[in-house]
């Protein structure tokens, strides 16, 4: 369902900027039965959009401004659901994801482009044109004969779809609503509609249709006018600003030095010169002024001028739809300032017809003093004027500073690194896990959605998204083999991670003890505590331990360039494998903001690492005066790593069962034995010709997989 959404999204100009210029400007010039019942995560019950209010008016932009879109159409919310889990009487867990698609009006006026984006005050789009959230996005200029959205049309049907025509606007489609709420965020836009920096002059010239001048005026960053006039438009720069503007007939003059003051003698009056001068304490000690300071991302920012002496007087607050340099805004406030005791002074005088020059701007230079005609009444044989004082020319030098920036970093998504981990760290012993790690190779990157493929491609399921950013790399030298049992003081090993906002850190005894600092290299589990940091996203990581959850058979096996990824179960997510999966290739494909459409695809061949039990340890063979050769070993368990109270760790597998191999240079012996132990006697090692040297292989068989053996040669 689509919505339309009524909205004012022109405004008509017209008419005076100020008090004394109205008069002048009106003158001249817009599942099965019996499984488990799945858990579904939350829901929105109302999938109505937010909606703008009716008669919201539109500004026209100039310059570059950060403005606040009025959303004019949008969809309900979209509601996407994915499951993951069940399976041997365990539940599936069902998720929600909501998306819209909307258009937000920016300007009554043309634009040339959008910068930045923010959703909820957080960076959604940064300056180098990449998206934080999932979303399409496309920008109307607000052109008189541009087209309507394909989407919108497809939604409302070509013939009542309408095309904002003179409106520029921005449409979002499938936005993606989980960093907000499952609702559209409060957006707000660095619009650009002119290049460079605009005048005031300039702005009041188009919103009157030519028929104010710029005769010099100050410069903006940008300025968004709202009202339904001239004077509505640019009423709060004139007041802050207190522009002058000199009729000159056809047009208006705004600003600059319009004509040299007119000098004034005593025979040119026709009446005694009244002079009036407002009490000190009605005029504001103090001018305030806020704007939009675009060194601090648009915030709101505050200057002020105050007159030295004055003490704890009046104070005048003023605010302007504008983007300044806090230099610029300081000057306008010490401007202001000056101008208003200037105008403390007022006076009246009666002239001849010979100075009917003499309309509301000008200035006139009369008993020492200048001042600027506010307003001009003819009379018989007499033009009445009405003057005020005039601040001295220029504006006076300001130093200030815009203050420091609260804003978030805008940092780039990036591409998507995924890395699948076949490896024995799962706490379920009934199942196989592929884990998936993923991160960007920019710091910026949050998230990417997965699908996976558990028969060579042929289906996909959807496996919801990536956890955290994981912290991986590869490594720069290749790490030296080295036994299980003891800390490895004598090797270390260098990584390069994939930017550098990633680090790793020293952990003492005490954290190693609980876990911390368990990496992948290669193939090989390891721990690392000492950590060196070498610069260029690089590390020496030392003091290891290494083979962990009964990798040890990995110890020589790493090479040059392999990979490095911290276990973190922040980090980790699981996919659960199907039983005839193990064995083949596992196949996931990972889809970032960062990446293309088709994603970024990863292959795993799956050995059920995780349904192993450890390969037995200790493993000893005594032989006898007569001949027999005993051979024992210690198990070990998929059910726990630390050994805490000094007894056999659970079996963790439904029966205790082992298969002893015995190879010589005669032939091969295979038995199976329910116990730690096996007696090769003197007699089976003669009929099976095995006189020299023997290889003893022992492996557990586990209740899903068999572990890897554990070797002994005996002379």
């Amino acid at each position: 369902m689509a919505t339309l959404i009524l909205s004012a999204v022109g405004s008509a100009v017209g008419g005076p900027i100020g008090g004394a210029i109205g008069a002048i400007v009106g003158q001249v010039a817009d599942q099965a039965i019996f499984a488990p019942k799945a858990r579904h995560g939350p829901r929105l019950g109302e999938l109505a959009v937010q909606t703008s209010t009716y008669g919201t008016a539109i500004p026209k932009i100039f310059g570059t401004m950060r403005v606040a879109g009025t959303v004019i159409w949008s969809t309900d919310l979209i509601e996407r659901r994915s499951s993951s889990g069940g399976g041997k009487g365990r539940p599936r867990t069902v998720a929600y994801s909501y998306s819209a698609s909307f258009a937000v009006a920016l300007s009554a006026r043309k634009v040339r482009d959008v910068h930045r984006i923010w959703a909820d005050g957080k960076l959604l789009r940064g300056a180098a044109g990449d998206f934080k959230s999932a979303t399409g996005f496309r920008l109307y200029s607000g052109d008189e004969d541009q087209a309507a959205d394909p989407l919108i049309a497809a939604a409302e049907g070509i013939d009542q779809a309408p095309a904002f025509r003179g409106t520029a606007y921005a449409v979002f489609e499938d936005f993606q609503l989980e960093d907000f709420g499952n609702r559209i965020p409060s957006l707000t836009f660095e619009v650009e509609a002119d290049p460079g920096r605009i005048t005031i002059g300039s702005i009041a010239a188009e919103l009157s249709g030519g028929s104010i001048v710029d005769g010099g005026t100050d410069e903006l960053s940008g300025y968004a006018a709202t009202g339904d006039s001239v004077r509505g438009a640019v009423q709060a720069l004139s007041d802050v600003l207190a522009l002058p503007l000199v009729d000159r007939g056809e047009s208006l003059l705004l600003g600059g030095a319009a004509a040299a003051a007119t000098v004034l003698e005593d025979r040119d009056r026709t009446a005694d010169f009244e002079i009036a001068r407002q009490a000190a304490g009605i005029i504001p000690a103090e001018v305030s002024i806020s704007y939009y300071e675009p060194e601090r991302d648009y915030q709101t920012g505050l200057q002020r001028a105050v007159r030295p002496g004055a003490g704890g007087g009046r104070r005048a607050e003023q605010a302007i739809a504008a983007s300044l340099s806090a230099e610029a805004a300081k000057s306008f406030a010490e401007r202001r300032l000056a101008t208003l005791w200037a105008r403390r002074a007022s006076a009246k005088v009666e002239l001849g017809w010979r100075h009917l020059e003499l309309k509301p701007g000008a200035i006139a230079r009369l008993a020492d003093r200048t001042w600027r005609v506010d307003r001009w009444v003819l009379g018989p044989m007499t033009v009445a004027l009405e003057l005020s004082g005039v601040s001295p020319s220029g504006a006076p030098d300001a130093l200030a500073s815009p203050g420091r920036s609260t804003g978030e970093q805008d940092l780039v998504h990036g591409p998507t690194t995924i890395r699948l981990l076949d490896v024995p760290i799962s706490s379920g012993l009934d199942r196989s896990h592929l884990f998936v790690l993923a991160a960007g190779t920019m710091p910026g990157w949050r998230r990417a959605s997965l699908l996976a493929s558990f028969d060579d491609g042929a289906t996909w399921l959807e496996a919801g998204a990536t956890a955290q950013p994981a912290v991986m790399g590869h490594v720069r030298t290749v790490l030296p083999p080295s036994g299980s049992a003891l800390v490895d003081e004598s090797n270390s090993v260098v990584v390069e991670l994939l930017h550098d906002a990633m680090w790793l850190e020293a952990r003492d005894d005490t954290a190693l003890a609980g876990g911390a600092n368990l990496a992948l290299l290669g193939s090989e589990l390891i721990q690392f505590g000492a950590v060196d940091a070498l610069g260029e996203k690089r590390f020496r990581l030392s003091k290891l331990l290494r083979g962990r959850r009964g990798t040890e058979w990995a110890s020589a096996s790493h090479v040059e360039h392999e990979q490095f990824a911290l276990i973190d179960a922040e980090a980790l997510v699981p996919l659960d494998v199907p039983a005839v999966a193990v064995g083949t290739d596992a196949r996931v494909i990972a889809t970032g903001i960062g990446d293309g459409p088709e994603g970024v695809s990863a292959i795993r061949h799956l050995t059920g690492e995780g349904l192993r039990p450890p390969a037995p340890v200790h493993l000893a063979a005594d032989t006898s005066v007569d001949g027999d050769i005993a051979i024992a070993w210690v198990r070990r368990s998929r059910q726990g790593w630390t050994w805490l109270s000094g007894a056999d760790t659970p079996l963790g597998e439904e029966q205790e069962k082992y298969r002893v191999t015995i190879s010589g240079a005669g032939s091969t012996r295979s038995v199976e034995t329910g116990e730690a132990r096996y007696v090769y006697t003197s007699g089976l090692r003669a009929a099976d010709g095995n006189g020299g040297p023997l290889s003893i292989a022992v492996t557990q068989l586990g209740t899903y997989a068999a572990s890897r053996p554990a070797v002994l040669t005996v002379d």
